[in-house]
């Protein structure tokens, strides 16, 4: 038996008799209906899937050797990254990590808002992130408490700012808000107004 011919389709000889097939298989056709352009799950029923696949799709385009793992707990659908050299999926200050966590949200929920929020954490950067910014949020809060004064932080996104904000409220001890426009939108500790 031999195979020839245009692609698409296969020559099956059998015997005297030539025949030709649809060499596309079913399970490709159903595979493709199954992804966008750029080959990432669009089973909307499973955004765990869609999520896993987006991340695995942009660390092999950024090279990296990682492990990507998906979640989903109190609303939160949450997409790790493992492995080594992080540090070019995560950015300076953040900002590739940011945005993937931005675009992902708006890949996995096409349809607008959703109940679910999609974070993408990569080796524990988010967590040291929170903690180097409740330090500085701690840091602003004495200098106010001090000087009387209020303190302007650097900008930084919403997610960052809602950390901060949720942090010095639980301290109680100084108040704050936010001014400007993205994205040199910043926070700013002031003392408690009498």
């Amino acid at each position: 038996m031999s195979a020839e011919g245009r692609e698409g389709e296969e020559e099956v000889v059998v015997g005297e008799d030539v025949m030709k097939e649809d060499a596309v298989d079913v399970d490709e056709e159903e595979n493709e209906e199954e992804r966008d352009d750029q080959g990432v799950a669009m089973d909307e029923d499973d955004p765990a899937a869609v999520l896993e696949d987006l991340l695995a799709e942009i660390a092999d385009g950024l090279g990296l050797d990682v492990e990507v793992e998906v979640e989903e707990a109190d609303g939160e659908l949450r997409g790790c990254l493992r492995g080594e050299d992080v540090g070019l999926f995560i950015g300076r200050r953040g900002q590739t990590i940011d945005a993937v966590q931005h675009l992902a949200q708006r890949i996995v929920f096409p349809g607008g808002p959703s109940e679910v929020r999609v974070v993408i954490d990569a080796d524990g950067y988010r967590e040291r992130r929170a903690q180097t910014l409740r330090a500085d949020a701690d840091g602003a809060a004495e200098e106010v408490l001090r000087s009387g004064q209020s303190v302007e932080l650097d900008p930084m996104p919403a997610s960052e700012r809602r950390i901060v904000h949720e942090h010095l409220r639980d301290r109680g001890d100084v108040q704050t808000h936010s001014e400007g426009e993205e994205p040199e939108r910043r926070l700013v500790v002031s003392p408690l107004e009498d």
